[in-house]
């Protein structure tokens, strides 16, 4: 299997994974245009996210000198393994569907920074407590520095809805269920991958990341089939819209899922360097990410009171000054 050795590179990996999941939620963007339901958008999105879990096993995951095969570890892991990598596909399926509502209500600018900046705080601490590894004192005062712009961002929202506190205050709620939950589903994914496997060494009974990655992509996938259906019925569409689809549309909810998952998969590759809590507060930086294609390229805040642009850009320089400081941990 392909294992990182080097902390530079694990860094870069850590950027790509900034990029992909702050990039992944444009193609639902996208699809909303042409008035394609979210909750259709997210059967194609989950099958992306399956699809690219299979990718990783079939090829990094079965290449290289280091380690064994994904399918050679599957063979001889423990069912609490396999399970528990399910069960973070779950947790972060109904964490994602509950961020896409929010983003369907307040735009990406506002939601992201809301919902996965929440979710970076609660994974970071839970992902340190498990494995402490970086500067405790950097990694808390980034991890402070985000919870500030998220705070910011509730106040813009607020400022934003103006005459519809209603809207602000549904999208916030959905924004921080999101958050909850989506700051979960990481640390146990950690859980199931073998302690060292960096180095080459898999323990028995634990998961390759890349074995780890399948399981949680078909974990996602499965509990689409009762979360999403859900929301179907609560929305009034039904499967027969979703075979109206056009393939544009199918393939731009397949493109989100497989953005997100190589996102996905670069940082849990880079997590055996860079070390568990780093990785993910640094990959979650993708709220900085997020907000600028809400601000610049959607435009979310055009209607925005005089004022607006300050508080905008005193949110971002706070958390970009938190993610540095994440990354310095490292050092």
């Amino acid at each position: 299997m392909f294992i990182v050795q080097s902390l530079p590179l694990a860094i870069l990996f850590c950027v790509f994974t900034m990029l992909g999941w702050g990039s992944w939620a444009n193609t639902q963007k996208l699809a909303a245009r042409e008035r394609w339901p979210f909750e259709l958008y997210y059967w194609d999105y989950a099958i992306g996210v399956l699809l690219c879990g299979v990718m990783f096993a079939a090829t990094l995951g079965s290449f290289g000198s280091h380690g064994v095969s994904a399918m050679e570890n599957l063979a001889n892991a423990s069912p609490a393994a396999l399970f528990t990598a399910m069960a973070s596909g779950a947790i972060f399926n109904v964490s994602n569907i509950l961020l896409v509502v929010a983003i369907d209500i307040a735009g990406m600018a506002v939601a992201f920074p809301v919902g996965v900046g929440l979710a970076l705080v609660i994974g970071t601490v839970v992902s340190y407590r498990q494995a402490p590894k970086g500067d405790v004192l950097l990694l808390s005062t980034g991890v402070a520095l985000v919870l500030l712009a998220i705070l910011l961002s509730a106040v813009a929202n607020r400022r934003i809805a103006g005459g519809k506190p209603g809207l602000c205050g549904r999208g916030l709620l959905f924004a921080l269920l999101a958050g909850c939950l989506m700051g979960l589903f990481y640390p146990r994914l950690i859980q199931a991958i073998s302690p060292g496997y960096q180095t080459g060494s898999v323990k028995p009974d634990y998961l390759t990341p890349y074995s780890a990655l399948l399981f949680f992509g078909i974990g996602l996938l499965l509990s689409n089939f009762v979360v999403n259906t859900i929301f179907m019925r609560m929305a009034g569409v039904t499967y027969r819209d979703y075979t109206a689809g056009s393939a544009r549309l199918h393939m731009l909810g397949i493109l989100g899922g497989i953005i997100w998952m190589v996102a996905l998969g670069l940082n849990v590759i880079a997590s055996g360097i860079a070390g568990s809590a780093v990785s993910y507060a640094l990959g979650q930086g993708a709220t900085l990410v997020a907000s600028i294609w809400g601000v610049f390229i959607w435009k979310e805040f055009r209607d925005a009171p005089v004022g607006m642009s300050a508080l905008i850009a005193i949110m971002f320089c706070v958390y970009a000054t938190g993610l540095i400081l994440i990354g310095a941990a490292t050092l």
